[in-house]
């Protein structure tokens, strides 16, 4: 048996309120232990650019932790974020293009119910 490893996380919520209370601190918390080193595509429906998903992560590492210049830019660089609703195809398809080679993502839904 061959152990699969994810290549990629893809966070649907990226912009919403246990991202930025939760989860961004442990994200940065396992790019300090290194247990984190791959892409990291967030999918939310603000029309945001990367540098305003990267200026929120900042904000959520300040308000609940500390920032950690080394861990927080390793984040950014892994960063990646596609604009779109849940409910459009189209969403999808930007989803696609930006996992590009990745072949066994991981999935994670901090959404409502």
């Amino acid at each position: 048996m061959t152990d699969t490893y994810s290549d990629t996380l893809v966070f649907f919520g990226v912009t919403g309120d246990l991202a930025y209370k939760q989860v961004f601190p442990a994200l940065q918390s396992m790019i300090r232990h290194g247990h984190l080193d791959m892409p990291v595509i967030g999918v939310a429906g603000r029309p945001w650019s990367i540098e305003q998903l990267q200026a929120h992560v900042r904000a959520s590492l300040e308000e609940h932790g500390s920032v950690d210049e080394k861990a927080f830019a390793k984040l950014c660089s892994l960063l990646q974020y596609v604009s779109g609703s849940y409910n459009d195809e189209t969403t999808y398809t930007k989803l696609r293009q930006a996992l590009g080679s990745a072949q066994h993502p991981l999935y994670y839904l901090a959404i409502p119910p």
